[in-house]
């Protein structure tokens, strides 16, 4: 029987008739026994990130170890001075009143450095008194979008939705410590063992988040995601493959017809970016305000009024939140109101203020699919109100959302909206939605927008808002966005299995005095629109 589970009962030796000792089992061998080890082969890993360069090709100037410590010896020295040009708010005067003490300090020590490390102990100096460290050229680099600093090791940036890999490293968790205090001292905010986590916005409008131990096993944790200047348009969504020409054309009229709509998403799916796209549509004759937690919306209308909320101090005094600045916004005489992201109790607030004439307002929350994003709706209602029924709160969605736009990000990082759907009644299992639009993946990754043929329920309030949208908007075709639907339509003019065309809407009319809506078709669907109009001209 052998020692770790039951083994073959051992042979006679042949002669002598006794039974030869049991083999010694192989983790029981001593060392000297043992054979030679095979090598191993290393363990199978996921594909790593690519590394991300500069601008260009390039990479940055990442300053020696050996120049920074340097460096943090001279900071200690020149925290002793007393000249106030050394406290100076003004970077050149400051630099200036750096460089003076640096060479001081140099000729009484009789040291000599090249002229190279010299600019870059006095690049750590500035860096570490006017700036975030080893930060500042990612902070700087358009091309980012997101920084996640995962202890001082480990620096990964997001270009263009991918993640990348960033040469730029800290010396050490004290040296990003520093730097995640003083952005937390910028805005008033202080982080330490006691108050281990921050969430705040810097002065460009950047959001940060840190946490440090003890709560951070992996230590200082910090992810920045930088301010984005929003210069899209309709234009732009349409270039970017986010959505179809048809699904545009829709939108235009949605909002203008005063629809009032849900964008939902995960993180980072574009939800704020296709808000901002929304929201510049409305007409310029109505006032607008927007709530949000940090503001990000650059909304491209003259009569805009923004409000942010704010945390509590850190004597847990000073709060404002996002369901007393939506109570308030409702005095302060709006046609519509955007919010940012509903998170909470705020959820009740906005679908009262949609309930009570401000049709056409607009919102973002996360979620899954368009379905889940009504469950998590009811939740946030609930928790600020558990007195409210669930059969009234179903009744006030149902009444203040007219369209879903549900949005995700791709696999290749680029974002679509995947579904557009109305809601057209609450049973028992939850919204009854209708799909309008719809994304359709294929196997060779191009995908394609189609209709459904769903005709909305909701074009009587748009002629109302004097909005008259065509009906042949809705016919079930597909309609392939970006570069496929340009070749698909060039390759197959007729679009047709009986060489008929579909009858095409001409763009939407302009509503009071709203500017005209852009021109979203391309290729051979402007020439249809014009043949339409020259039809009707006709008749």
């Amino acid at each position: 029987m052998g020692i770790f589970g039951r083994g073959k009962r051992p042979a006679p030796a042949a002669g002598n008739g006794q039974v030869s000792p049991p083999p010694t089992p192989p983790l029981l061998r001593l060392k000297e026994e043992s054979e030679p080890e095979a090598p191993t082969a290393p363990p199978v890993m996921g594909p790593t990130l690519p590394e991300y360069r500069a601008p260009g090709g390039g990479t940055y100037t990442q300053i020696k170890p050996e120049v920074r410590k340097r460096a943090r010896v001279y900071e200690q020295r020149l925290a002793l001075e007393s000249n106030l040009d050394l406290r100076s708010p003004n970077p050149i005067v400051f630099e200036r009143a750096v460089r003076l003490h640096l060479s001081q300090f140099m000729q009484a020590d009789r040291e000599q450095l090249k002229e190279s490390d010299r600019e870059q102990v006095v690049a750590a100096i500035l860096q570490d008194a006017l700036g975030f460290g080893p930060l500042d050229p990612l902070l700087a680099d358009e091309h980012v979008s997101e920084i996640m600093v995962n202890g001082h090791e480990e620096v990964i940036v997001e270009r263009e939705g991918r993640l990348m890999v960033s040469p730029i490293k800290f010396d050490d968790n004290e040296q990003l410590l520093n730097v995640i205090r003083r952005m937390a001292a910028l805005v008033g905010r202080r982080i330490d063992e006691s108050s281990p986590t921050v969430d705040a916005r810097l002065a460009d409008g950047s959001r940060i988040n840190a946490v440090i131990p003890p709560i951070s096993a992996h230590g200082p944790v910090l992810t920045v995601r930088k301010f984005r200047v929003f210069r899209h348009g309709m234009e732009d969504l349409l270039r970017e493959g986010t959505l179809s020409p048809r699904v545009a054309e829709f939108l235009i009229y949605a909002v203008r017809g005063r629809l009032s709509i849900l964008i939902s998403g995960g993180t980072d799916s574009g939800k704020t970016t296709t808000l901002n796209v929304l929201g510049s549509l409305i007409s310029h004759e109505e006032r607008l305000i927007t709530i949000e937690d940090s503001l990000e919306l650059n909304l491209q209308h003259p009569h805009v009024i923004s409000l942010e909320g704010r945390p509590e101090n850190t004597e847990g005094r000073g709060e404002v939140t996002i369901r007393h600045l939506l109570r308030n916004s409702l005095r302060m005489r709006p046609d519509r109101v955007l919010v940012g992201e509903v998170r909470g109790a705020e959820a009740l607030d906005m679908l009262q203020a949609m309930n009570t004439g401000h049709d056409g307002s607009l919102t973002t929350i996360h979620a899954n699919s368009a379905r889940d994003a009504f469950w998590r709706l009811e939740t946030m209602v609930l928790s600020g109100s558990v007195d409210v029924p669930l059969v009234a709160v179903r009744g006030q969605i149902k009444s203040a959302i007219d369209l879903v736009v549900h949005q995700q990000r791709m696999t290749d990082g680029s974002r679509k909206i995947i579904q557009v759907s109305e809601v057209h009644d609450y049973d028992d299992r939850g919204p009854v939605l209708a799909d309008i639009f719809r994304y359709r993946g294929t196997a060779d990754g191009a995908g394609m927008f189609e209709a459904t043929g769903v005709i909305p329920q909701k074009l009587d309030k748009m002629r109302f808002y004097r909005m008259e949208v065509p009906e042949s908007l809705f016919i079930a075709d597909p309609d392939v966005a970006g570069a496929d639907q340009s070749r698909s339509r060039n390759e197959a003019p007729d679009d047709g299995a009986n060489g008929t065309t579909p009858p095409q809407s001409s763009p939407p009319p302009a509503p009071l005095s709203a500017p005209a809506p852009p021109s979203i078709r391309t290729g051979s669907l402007r020439e249809r629109a014009k043949q339409l109009e020259k039809r009707e001209a006709g008749e």
